[in-house]
């Protein structure tokens, strides 16, 4: 469930006219509903009532905004950052540092460090090279790690290659069969306390099949670690679960998925770790453009709005679906061609697609928009970034400028040597 909806034959954004938010901010611009954060935050929560210890912690690279970040800091969200510079948006949204998980392949000595001078709750450590370099940075600077190993289950979470993470030739974590022998040559380092396992196989599942073999194949290794004597008081389970991007779509339910932890997890024993990023955000969120025009085509007409691929990656990037809708329905459709300004063939939201009738000025959305779209946006054909902004109630405000291409060229230097 989302907020936005028409009322009076017009879209709103809980109860702000979208109308009014682009006459104001103008478009392309992201419109975040607060009520549909706190009620997904609230649901995601409530589904893990039978967990009885654990932290969800947003997975920020989803939706770095620090006003989303603060509504969900509200909800009593931590925050599982990639970068330092997520970390560092975690920390100044209020999120408490023992709240943060850093999770990521290539995390630099210069992150690592900050990370520990921040006193964060946890590193998952990728491998077994991260995990030494950390220990003689911790051992430098007189600090001891709070650290879980990653594992990579070898398990095929069945969504796009480009979001699989879990399968045996992806870049992350550690293969399964490696973990003991990692996971105790890292619990000898005194700097590093290794307090359990993470795993995360992708991202946007549409069934919870892959994620309880590898949940199964986690347990497993957890009794076989502790057989080792080591002491396993943290599990990180990632997060990952689908959104409908399609209108009619089915995903399992964040009920279902807890009712599946509940069980899977009885037995373990230990403080569990969730990392929600999509579920939450997702339907939160959407892109309002406008029509620059419609132009005839050979079999469809070109809907061609302002928004572009720079704006909303996804589908240029993986083919992704988001449905696609008028801010003021006249009653008619038409089958066309949605596409934006770039000049790139992959600058196409949808071909042949039934959308609502649409004229040059007309105002229209691209629904589920709330996780990875602004926060994947360029400057490509020096467009600038665009704005972002949240409604809550009947009010609205601006939480991220639009940055116009100038002010990116006046951040750039031509050489003496060149004038």
């Amino acid at each position: 469930m989302d907020h936005f909806a028409l009322k009076d034959g017009v879209m709103h954004a809980e109860d702000v006219p979208l109308p009014q938010i682009a006459e104001q901010v103008g478009t392309p611009v992201y419109v975040y509903s607060r009520a549909t954060l706190e009620r997904h935050a609230r649901v995601f929560r409530e589904a893990l009532s039978e967990v009885p210890d654990k932290l969800i912690a947003f997975a920020v690279k989803s939706n770095p905004n620090l006003a989303v970040l603060k509504v969900l800091q509200k909800q009593g969200y931590g925050a599982d950052c990639v970068s330092v510079g997520e970390m560092r948006r975690a920390l100044a949204a209020g999120m408490a540092p023992e709240m943060i998980v850093f999770s990521g392949v290539g995390k630099t000595a210069r992150e690592l460090a900050e990370a520990l001078d921040a006193g964060i709750g946890q590193f998952n450590i990728e491998s077994e090279e991260e995990g030494l370099e950390l220990a003689e940075i911790a051992a430098s600077m007189g600090k001891t790690a709070q650290c879980a190993l990653r594992i990579n289950p070898d398990v095929d979470a069945g969504t796009h290659d480009k979001i699989s993470t879990g399968k045996a030739d992806n870049k992350f974590g550690v293969p399964i069969d490696q973990a003991g022998q990692i996971f105790g040559m890292l619990a000898s380092k005194p700097s590093v306390k290794l307090r359990g396992v993470a795993v995360h196989i992708g991202s946007q599942l549409g069934e919870l099949a892959p994620l309880e073999r590898a949940f199964e194949k986690l347990g497993t290794l957890v009794k076989s670690l502790r057989g080792a004597g080591h002491t396993i008081s943290h599990v990180d389970l990632g997060g990952g679960l689908g959104v409908p991007y399609k209108r009619g779509d089915e995903m399992p339910s964040p009920a279902e998925y807890g009712a599946m932890v509940a069980r899977v997890t009885r037995e373990w024993g230990v403080s569990l770790i969730f990392e929600p990023g999509r579920i939450i955000a997702g339907n939160a969120g959407v892109l309002l453009t406008r029509v620059i025009r419609v132009k005839r085509g050979l079999n469809n007409p070109f809907v061609i709005v302002d928004a572009a691929m720079n704006d909303l990656a996804r589908p240029a990037l993986y083919g992704a679906y988001h449905d696609f809708a008028a801010v003021q329905p006249r009653g008619a459709q038409m089958t066309a061609n949605i596409v934006g300004p770039i000049c790139e063939t992959g600058d196409t939201f949808a071909m042949g697609r039934e959308c609502d009738l649409l004229e040059g000025g007309d105002l229209a959305v691209f629904r589920t928009a709330g996780a990875y779209g602004a926060t994947m946006a360029s400057s490509y054909n020096s467009r600038g970034f665009v704005a972002e902004v949240l409604v809550d109630g009947d009010k609205f405000a601006v939480v991220a400028d639009r940055i116009e291409a100038s002010a990116i060229m006046d951040a750039e230097r031509v050489p003496d040597w060149l004038v």
